[in-house]
């Protein structure tokens, strides 16, 4: 009985190696939450190596009362990134170098646009140089994270500051 149990577990590894892959490749080998490349050749027990990650908590999607089919696709994460974040829906964060204010939860934005298009506020920023920096990241980092989400940028001069907005196309 016990080497039936060990040939589960090697068929179980088989299996979710070649979906480790499948979604590595889906991805780009790019950690969905970080944006930072995955080396597919890391050891799993590493911290940056590969590792499944899904959308938001499988906690969350049951208070929503999904069943299993609906609960949205792995992604590729670092295993640090995923562990990191635990049983909690993902945050994506700004990056540093970028200068903004009010900066907008970018999943949930994300999510929305995806959800029932329309336009998403996501930032201000103090100068047009600087809006026009965020809105390129914005656009390049949304096609990684939602690849099937076609959106462009607007920057609108309110009150001496630039509102970056995304919009579906």
């Amino acid at each position: 009985m016990h080497s039936k149990s060990n040939r589960n577990h090697a068929i179980e590894s088989r299996k979710l190696m070649g979906q480790l892959h499948d979604v590595g490749e889906a991805d780009g080998w790019r950690c969905w939450l970080c944006d930072e490349p995955v080396d597919p050749d890391m050891s799993p027990n590493d911290p940056r190596g590969a590792s499944l990650d899904t959308r938001i908590s499988k906690g969350r999607a049951k208070k929503k009362k999904q069943d299993k089919g609906d609960l949205p696709t792995e992604r590729l994460a670092h295993k640090s990134c995923n562990t990191g974040k635990g049983s909690n829906d993902p945050v994506v964060p700004w990056p540093d170098h970028l200068i903004v204010v009010d900066p907008a939860p970018i999943i949930a934005a994300a999510e929305r646009l995806q959800r029932k298009g329309g336009r998403e506020a996501m930032a201000r920023c103090p100068t047009r140089e600087d809006a026009d920096t965020v809105a390129e990241w914005l656009v390049d980092r949304l096609s990684r994270l939602a690849p099937g989400l076609k959106v462009q940028t607007e920057i609108t001069s309110t009150g001496g500051q630039h509102l970056v907005s995304l919009r579906t196309n």
